[in-house]
Order: C-alpha cells, then sequence, then structure tokens
C-alpha cells in the first residue's frame, strides 16, 4: 500500500486501477458488485429488507478475496474506505460500457 496521501478521488483513482492490474481480480470485483445490486433488487421487490446486511459481505468478500489471493495487496478500502468504495463502482461502470481498457492504460506509470 503506498504512503501517499490523497486530496481528490481524481488523484486516487488511478492508484486504484493499479491495485487491481489482475484481470482475476477485477472479475471478482465485478461478482460481488453484481450480487450488491441482485441482493439490494431483491430486499426492494419484495420488500425483505432484512436481506440488506448481506451486500456488504457479498461486495467486500470477493474483493478482498481478489486482493489477498490473487493480486497479494492489501485493498484500499482499509486506508481510504470512501474513495475506495467509489472506486469499485467507477470500476465497474468502466467495465460495463467498455471504458476501462482506456482507464487502465492511463494509470499505468511507464505510459505516462
Amino acid at each position: 500500500m503506498t504512503g501517499q496521501s490523497f486530496k481528490t478521488f481524481k488523484e486516487f483513482y488511478p492508484y486504484y486501477l493499479q491495485e487491481h492490474q489482475q484481470p482475476l481480480c477485477r472479475a471478482l470485483h465485478y461478482c460481488g458488485s453484481t450480487l450488491v445490486l441482485l441482493i439490494l433488487t431483491y430486499a426492494i421487490v419484495t420488500a425483505q429488507f432484512q436481506w440488506l446486511w448481506l451486500m456488504p459481505v457479498a461486495g467486500y468478500g470477493f474483493a478482498w478475496v481478489g486482493h489477498f489471493f490473487v493480486e497479494h495487496n492489501k485493498p484500499a478500502t482499509f486506508r481510504y474506505p470512501f474513495y475506495s468504495l467509489l472506486g469499485d463502482w467507477v470500476m465497474y461502470a468502466e467495465f460495463l460500457s467498455g471504458r476501462l481498457a482506456s482507464s487502465l492504460a492511463a494509470s499505468d506509470p511507464e505510459r505516462r
């Protein structure tokens, strides 16, 4: 984990992407994010709000497996909880929209 401090999400996001270089790690994040959305939808549609406690378990569970066992790094959540949560959703949206490859390339320090 970096010792640097980030003042804005724009500064943080390239670092966040560098912590997610392995496609399997990113795929685990997408699985967790998708499950979070499915749990939220199910809870709202069925009015069974007791299921909402599973959202952080599903989201963070998949992500942390990706970090500890695939990337072999410490999740940014521990140091930057808000930026990390936002990063998860921005990365997910970029993946779904097909823009992630360009963001990953732009975050590569060797290409700057």
